[in-house]
Order: structure tokens, then sequence, then C-alpha cells
């Protein structure tokens, strides 16, 4: 048995959670995944992997087997790699997924700095929100934003994204500035729904040092980023948007901050990617430019701040426009 290619074959399996899937990416049958896989576990003398009919689950021996492997193999492909690109720039394809509003705002302006750099790899870039098997769809690593919840990849903290709770001056004559989060209740949101699931996303606020989810009511709810923020341009309700998106809107006064004492929860930006690929020369040349760019943006840092003020002027006139509403609906006669 060659115990190198049983190690490559049994952390395929483990990635892909297929036997079939497993033997597709290493151009094996699949009667030969399963031998190599049972030579393996009677080489061990342990069972590491627990099959039934609908999906396969690591033992505990399997899993401890697995992390051991992944270091075993990442160290392997690193020396080969030093050995192979010693004194020469990284080549090949690279494939990364990222949000699309992050993507063209940020990194796109600054890709061909990328480009120039490094001629020799071939970038595929996908934008989008969709979660990604990076293993199954053969993804080198994606940016993504909030908490990494698969313990088989590897997140490398390169930014801070930060929320900012905003509405049009129009939407805020009509139906006023809420002063508190409970006001909420009483107001319209364009919501957000994740592609994937159709699920609203909860509003987050940081209240007396502790997290809090609010939903709010609203009859219109859409996936796309850009779409959700002309929403809230158009006066259809408050949203919750990222802050640098936000901002140009906030210059020109066609938004307006609002409960800025309660600020949504900020959520860390990461490049993702394989416990087996940390080592590529192309994902690391790629992290390690999108982690400087992403330092030099103080929108993303988390070093800088908004720099827009709740804009009092328009917001009294807003508060002016309401009482005067409201007397005027209180002095006429009930028919």
């Amino acid at each position: 048995m060659d115990r190198l290619q049983a190690m490559n074959v049994f952390t395929k399996v483990v990635e892909t959670s297929s036997f079939s899937r497993a033997a597709g990416v290493l151009d094996l049958p699949r009667a030969s995944v399963t031998v190599i896989i049972q030579q393996l576990e009677a080489h061990l003398r342990v069972r590491l992997l627990q099959r039934t009919t609908r999906r396969l689950n690591l033992t505990p021996d399997g899993a401890a087997y697995y992390e051991r492997c992944v270091r075993i193999l990442a160290d392997i492909e690193e020396t080969e790699s030093s050995l192979e690109n010693s004194g020469k720039a990284p080549r090949g394809k690279l494939r990364v997924d990222m949000p699309g509003a992050l993507g063209r705002m940020t990194v796109m302006p600054r890709i061909h700095e990328f480009h120039t750099r490094y001629p020799g790899i071939d970038l595929m870039l996908g934008f989008g929100d969709r979660p990604v098997d990076l293993i199954e769809e053969g993804v080198d690593c994606v940016i993504r934003i909030g908490t990494l919840q698969d313990s088989r990849l590897v997140a490398r903290r390169i930014g801070v994204y930060q929320g900012v709770t905003v509405a049009s001056p129009d939407y805020l004559k009509r139906c006023g500035v809420p002063e508190s989060v409970e006001d909420l209740e009483r107001h319209v949101a364009v919501n957000y729904f994740w592609g994937r699931t159709g699920r609203i996303m909860d509003w987050t606020f940081e209240v007396d040092g502790r997290p809090v989810k609010v939903k709010v009511k609203g009859q219109i709810a859409v996936n796309d980023a850009d779409a959700y923020v002309e929403g809230g341009l158009e006066g259809i309700g408050i949203i919750q948007a990222a802050r640098f998106m936000a901002l140009p809107h906030l210059r020109s006064g066609r938004l307006v901050e609002i409960l800025s004492q309660w600020k949504p929860l900020p959520m860390p930006i990461s490049v993702i990617y394989p416990h087996n690929r940390h080592l590529s020369p192309t994902v690391r040349v790629f992290v390690d430019w999108v982690a400087d760019l992403f330092s030099e943006c103080e929108l993303l840092s988390g070093q800088g701040d908004l720099k827009v003020h709740r804009s009092p002027t328009l917001l009294a006139s807003v508060d002016d426009s309401n009482r005067l509403d409201a007397a005027t609906n209180a002095a006429a006669p009930v028919t």
C-alpha cells in the first residue's frame, strides 16, 4: 500500500463527503478508492469512517488522523513547491469568490496592480454571496463576511465589516425619525434575504454593551447589496447597509444615519481557504496582496471612523415637518 496515496485519498473522501466525488477529483475508479480506504483502516487497525446509506461520518480516530494527514500533505506540498518555484514568480490559475459589492468597489479597481505584479497568475473572480463549497467546486479561496463555521477551512482576517442604519430624507419626513431601537417596531424596512435559504437577515445593534437582534417588518426583500441600498435611496424603508456602500450617499445627503447611539455589530472580513491549499504560492500571494489592500482602506480596516454626522439640521427639519403634520391632523375634524 502506498501510504502517501492512501492519505491523499482519505482526505479527499473526508472533504467531499463521498467516495464517488473523491474518485472523480482524483481521477480514480470508485472501487479503487474503496479498496484504498479499506487497506488503510486495516493497516492502522482502526475504523476511520462510519458509513451509512446517506452519509459518511468521521470516527474520533478518523478525525484525529485527518488533521495529521492535512498537515503532512501540506508540508510535502510546501517542500515541493519551494524547490520547483525557487527564484520563480508564482504561476497558474487561481479561482477566487467574493461578495459582489465588496469585489466591485474594493478589489476590482486595484486588480490591475495584482496582475502587474504577478503576470503568470490567471485569475478567475466570482462575485456573489451564495455559500461556496471550496473543495467540491474547485475554488482556491473566498472572501467572506462573518465567522468561519467549517473546521476544514482556514480563515485569515483581513478587515472589519461595519454597518450603519440609514434612511432617505423622504422616508424620514413621511414616517418620522426613530429615536430608539424599540421605535423600529413602528417603521418599515427594506429587508435582505439569503438567496440559498430565503431567510431574512436580522438586524443587529449593540445596546448597553450586549448584542441585540431585531426584525423589522417590510414588504420588499432583496438578495443583492446594490438593490438593497437602492431601496433605501428610493425611500421604500430603512436599511442597515455596509458602511463602505452607504458613505457616498451619506455625504451627498441622499441617506441619513439614524440610531447612531446603537451601532450595528461589526463582523470580520476574512480570506478563507482549505487546509490543504494554504501553502499554495498562488493563494499565498493573493491573500497577502488583498490583506494589504484592505489595510489601506479606512472603511474596511477597522481603523477609520465614519466622517458623517447625523445631519442635525436635516433631522430637525424632518422633526418639525412631522410635528406640523401631527398638529394639523389633530386639529382636523373627525368625519
